[in-house]
This record gives structure tokens, C-alpha cells and sequence, in this order.
């Protein structure tokens, strides 16, 4: 089974205690996409601007990412410049953002890629998310990210987009800006009525939250000694989540607690590094043994 993501690819400026970098790959779906082909075959589909190194395009490939639907427009790359305190690691302080040809993109799918039965609408405007799924064949699963940017701005098309999703993952802090609640279960339960029928709920170092009308569980998250650089931890965590969810065959409560364990784990490597550094070099069996690691710390 196969996977399409749709999101942004970019440039990051990033500086931490730990050090800074310049022109990194990032973006929501460079992220998701590299957590999920662990799992299965990724196509992404996303714009870079004509400043976008070819290094990196070659590099995506290496890892076996289908870039048939990655578009090059006129302008500058979509970048963005942030920095993290030692004192709170889970914010990120954006210093600079510049859309560049992310301003007057329109997604295209490949047709070929239109019957993928995955669909991940990870971090970009709600309106560009809501325009490729209007060209998708009746995807079996689709799963949502957003940001409190378009929380804030676009809260309606945002809304209407949710409720034709089956899973939407957001962290605290989106969960209760879109909620309006303090609560975790209580904003679990606003966004399941909104439509979508899994809810994710990170909550950065304290592990995440999982709810449905069924059941729900919470995981803690998996202990890292030294965190490097926190950027796209989150697009990992949800590249691990639908990378796991697409392989199965049904989708019930042992395999979402596995998917979500997946999920953690894969995201727990990507703090330890710069950008895709710890990422980029991961493989399943390296994945695996942290999971059992992490099995035993979670056992009682």
C-alpha cells in the first residue's frame, strides 16, 4: 500500500542550545515523509522554488520518496527561520517566515497517483488541503495536520476540512485554540465532534493523547537525554502514525496503539539531531529495537 502527502518543502534556519544550521531540508511533508517511508511508499506533493539544491531533490529520491508531483515554480523556496530556548523546548520562536512560491501554489496530483487510498494533508493552508482532496478517487484514510496560523486566519475552510477527515493530529496548544478547552479529554471530544473520527493530541515531552468514541489511551513520550533540535518532530510523528496505519489491514485499538507507539519512537530520534540528521539515516530494525526499549520502559 502506498502513502501521498501533500505539504511544504524548505529551507530552515535553525538555532538551539545545542548549536545552528543554515538552508536545511524541512517543511511538513520533507518530514512526513521521511518517517513514513520506514512503512511504506511515500509520494509527495509539494513546491520548491528554483533556489530548491538539487543535492536535496537527489538526496529525497536516494530514500526512495516518489517526487513525480513535487512542482518547481519561479522564486524563492518557501523558508523559515526559528530558534528554541534552552528553557522550553517545546516552542519554537519564529523569527522569519517567507512563503516565497508557496504564494499562489496549487497542488497537482499525478494522475496515476489519484486511487492512493492514504492520504496525509500535512501542515499548509486548509484551502490548498481541501483542493487536493476534492481531486482524490475516495481515499480509504485521510489524516490531517495544521498550525495555529491557520487556526487563527482560516478557521472556516479549516473546519469544513475536518469534517471530511478520518484522523486529525494537532499538539496542546492547537487542540485548545481550535477547542476553546483546557482540558485535553474535553478538546478531544470538541474535535471528534467536529468530524474527524481519530484525535491525536501531542503533548511534547509529556507523550500523547488518543481518543475516539470507543476508547482512548495516552502514551508517555519516549526519554531523551539531550534534545538537539525539536524542528519537524511533529511531521515525523505523524509520518510514523499513517506510515504504521497504511501497511494494515484493519485499523482497531491494538493496531492504533502500535501505530502510535511507531509514531513516538520514530519521533524520538528526530530530537536527537539537527533537521533529518538522526532520521535520514534511520532504518526499521534501529526502530524496532527502541521500541522494545521503549515497551520495557512503559511496562508495569
Amino acid at each position: 500500500m502506498s502513502l501521498l502527502v501533500l505539504g511544504t518543502v524548505a529551507l530552515d534556519n535553525v538555532k538551539t542550545p545545542a548549536g545552528e544550521r543554515r538552508d536545511m531540508l524541512g517543511g511538513s511533508a520533507a518530514h512526513f515523509a521521511m518517517s513514513a517511508r520506514l512503512f511504506t511508499k511515500v509520494h509527495l506533493v509539494a513546491v520548491v522554488g528554483q533556489d530548491f539544491p538539487t543535492s536535496y531533490v537527489q538526496f529525497l529520491h536516494r530514500k526512495g520518496i516518489d517526487l513525480t508531483s513535487l512542482a518547481e515554480a519561479d522564486g524563492e523556496t518557501f523558508r523559515w527561520d526559528g530558534e528554541y530556548k534552552k528553557e522550553d523546548f517545546n516552542k519554537a520562536l519564529t523569527l522569519a517566515t517567507r512563503l516565497g512560491v508557496l504564494e499562489g501554489y496549487l497542488p497537482e496530483v499525478a494522475y496515476e497517483h489519484r486511487n492512493i487510498p492514504h492520504v496525509f494533508l500535512a501542515n499548509i493552508d486548509p484551502e490548498l488541503q481541501l483542493k487536493l482532496l476534492h481531486v482524490m478517487n475516495q481515499p480509504k484514510l485521510v489524516g490531517l495536520d495544521s498550525m495555529n496560523l491557520w487556526i487563527n486566519i482560516k478557521r472556516r475552510p479549516l473546519l469544513k476540512l475536518m469534517k471530511t477527515v478520518d484522523l486529525f493530529v494537532a499538539n496542546d496548544g492547537e487542540a485548545r485554540s481550535l477547542s476553546g478547552e483546557n482540558n485535553f479529554i474535553k478538546a478531544a471530544k470538541f474535535l471528534r465532534r467536529v468530524g474527524p473520527k481519530f484525535i491525536v493530541i501531542k503533548k511534547g515531552e509529556h507523550g500523547v493523547l488518543f481518543y475516539s468514541d470507543q476508547f482512548m489511551f495516552s502514551f508517555p513520550a519516549y526519554p531523551i537525554e539531550k534534545v538537539v533540535d525539536p524542528t519537524g518532530a511533529g511531521d515525523t510523528f505523524a509520518g510514523g502514525l499513517m506510515g504504521y496505519l497504511s501497511k494494515a489491514k484493519k485499523i482497531n485499538k491494538k493496531i492504533l496503539k502500535q501505530a502510535l507507539l511507531y509514531a513516538t519512537t520514530v519521533a524520538s530520534f528526530n530530537v536527537e539531531g539537527f533537521g533529518m540528521e538522526k532520521t535520514a539515516s534511520l532504518t526499521i530494525t534501529k526502530l524496532h529495537e527502541r521500541i522494545q526499549q521503549f515497551k520495557k520502559f512503559i511496562s508495569y
